[in-house]
């Protein structure tokens, strides 16, 4: 149950194994999702999330579904543990007398998780979606690059393409801090902000609820697979519902743009722009992908978290040292 008392170091190691466990099963689907997100009419490399895959696969080979997932792998416990605990800890403070939290104050604790979470959070995307996208962004210059070939064939001594020269994760950190300070990092914070806290408002209390359906008894816990359930079920409907600003978010935090892409100011020129060049449908770009994403990640999260992995772990440690 989500109320009851955990100790915080339980918390950030079922939160750190949730995360690391989700991620590692749906890196590739939330790569696809950055791509879609960030091609812009015009410039369409894909034309849906498998067809991403498979470009992605034959182009850069199986690992190129997995760029980015290093910074997600190290960066996701901190994130996920701050967001349980934190969600936990609200949950507890806002109530009285241990009785059942009404639905403002579900959403009140949701709101205090999701503000947390973006000191990990925006640092954490704003590196993984270099790394994602840059395939993209290749490959378009590839592909722009052999038509130039193609138009100018009678032409002697046509240029090679240049080689894609990959970066890494430390080098744009480092390119970032010296450039622009810490606030480099914190690109798109904003936006981050805009999509993380109404997330977890319509996140956690949906699954709070849905959980408790599942609950025979209400001092039992539910069986795992109504955890897990109600996770991918919450987790879903949050994800499409906060999806237009998570491409706003995408398309901020993008330091290099493709050929003939803008390039925005703000959240406000962000939308303008995409609104009155994409129509309103380009703000529902990747939502199926988020969902795919979240929807397991959550639920296995809830799994762990809700089966208190780390309980048992801890209680072995007095054992051992007997």
């Amino acid at each position: 149950m989500a109320d009851k008392q955990i100790s915080l170091p339980a918390k950030l190691i079922n939160g750190g194994i949730a995360g690391l466990i989700g991620v590692t099963c749906v890196f590739p689907i939330d790569l696809a999702k950055t791509r879609l997100q960030n091609q812009q009419n015009g410039q369409r490399m894909y034309t849906s999330m498998s067809d991403c895959l498979i470009k992605t696969i034959r182009s850069e080979g199986y690992f190129g579904m997995y760029r980015g997932a290093a910074v997600n792998l190290t960066l996701v416990t901190p994130e996920k543990a701050i967001k349980l605990a934190a969600n936990d800890f609200f949950r507890h403070h806002l109530s009285k007398d241990g009785k059942k939290l009404t639905l403002l104050r579900e959403m009140l604790a949701g709101c205090g998780a999701g503000t947390c979470q973006v000191i990990v959070t925006t640092p954490m995307e704003m590196l993984k979606i270099q790394l994602q996208d840059a395939g993209r962004i290749a490959a378009q210059k590839k592909l722009m690059a052999a038509q130039a070939r193609i138009s100018s064939s009678s032409a002697a001594g046509a240029a090679e393409p240049a080689v894609e020269r990959r970066t890494t994760a430390t080098q744009i950190t480092r390119e970032l801090l010296r450039s622009k300070g810490i606030a480099g990092l914190y690109k798109g914070l904003g936006a981050t902000l805009l999509r993380d806290v109404p997330f977890s408002i319509v996140y956690f209390p949906l699954f709070a609820n849905l959980n408790k359906l599942g609950q025979k008894d209400p001092n039992v816990k539910a069986p795992f697979y109504v955890s897990f359930l109600s996770g991918c079920v919450a987790g879903s409907t949050a994800a499409v519902a906060v999806n237009p600003c998570d491409v706003i978010k995408t398309r901020l935090q993008s330091l290099q743009r493709g050929v003939n892409e803008d390039t925005y100011s703000g959240i406000l020129d962000c939308t303008k722009k995409i609104w009155q060049k994409e129509g309103p449908m380009a703000f529902l770009k990747g939502a199926y992908c988020r969902a795919l994403v979240i929807a397991p990640l959550f639920g296995i999260a809830q799994v762990v978290y809700f089966i208190g992995i780390a309980e048992f772990l801890l209680d072995m440690l007095p054992k051992h040292r007997a």
